[in-house]
């Protein structure tokens, strides 16, 4: 995570995330539209192992004052020489006044800790009451784990750092509660049976077909691999 070339995607790479993310900013929006806000003082978002600031750059795009947290040193670096507000270490070592956010973002982060639920104490403990939370990781009541199993990449703990605690709709639910939160929506998307480099190009592709048929009723039954959750600090 704090090598120098980490997470520079190209320029397509880049405008796909900003609509991903636009789509997570207009929801996370309408469900601020209920909280108190103070007149002409743009709401604040922080978005908690932000690496190079990437979501940083889109939420101050969406009107929000936006800064992010990073525990990888350069990389903190780089996202603040690129003009972003970044800290370096973790939340906790940030000492940020209670109820100084509107909304905050863990996107792939929990499943990098052993125990997330001091993390979302101290995020519950940052966020205005009403503030919103996403939260995105893997999703292990997906079809693709029915299907793949262990040899679903999320579970290889070589890659992206290690991934150590896993989640679906109804773990995510109970952490938030512990955390001081209700989970107002959970979002999945994607499925998959194949790892491309581990399977003939026929199978990958007569598979891959066959993940894009199913992801529209993957993302309405709740299974679908990639998991959103937006909650509300209670």
């Amino acid at each position: 995570f704090n090598a120098p070339g980490f997470n520079q995607p190209s320029e397509r790479e880049m405008a796909r995330r900003w609509s991903v993310a636009r789509r997570r900013l207009a929801t996370a929006t309408a469900l601020l539209a209920r909280a108190p806000q103070q007149a002409a003082q743009p709401r604040r978002w922080v978005d908690i192992g932000c690496s190079r600031g990437q979501f940083v750059q889109f939420a101050a795009r969406a009107g929000f004052a936006a800064e992010g947290v990073e525990p990888a040193p350069d990389i903190a670096a780089a996202a603040r020489e690129s003009g972003l507000t970044v800290h370096t270490g973790f939340l906790e070592d940030q000492r940020f006044a209670d109820a100084g956010f509107d909304a905050a973002s863990l996107f792939e982060v929990v499943e990098h800790l052993r125990d997330p639920l001091p993390l979302l104490r101290e995020t519950h403990r940052i966020l205005k009451p009403g503030g919103v939370l996403l939260i995105s990781t893997g999703n292990t009541a997906s079809w693709t784990v029915a299907a793949m199993g262990a040899r679903w990449d999320y579970f290889h703990i070589e890659k992206d750092g290690g991934h150590v605690s896993f989640f679906n709709p109804t773990s995510v639910r109970k952490l938030a509660r512990a955390g001081g939160f209700e989970v107002v929506r959970i979002e999945t998307a994607r499925v998959k049976f194949h790892e491309k480099p581990d399977t003939n190009p026929a199978l990958y592709a007569s598979g891959k077909l066959l993940a894009e048929l199913l992801n529209g009723p993957a993302r309405l039954a709740r299974r679908g691999h990639d998991m959103l959750a937006f909650l509300r600090r209670v």
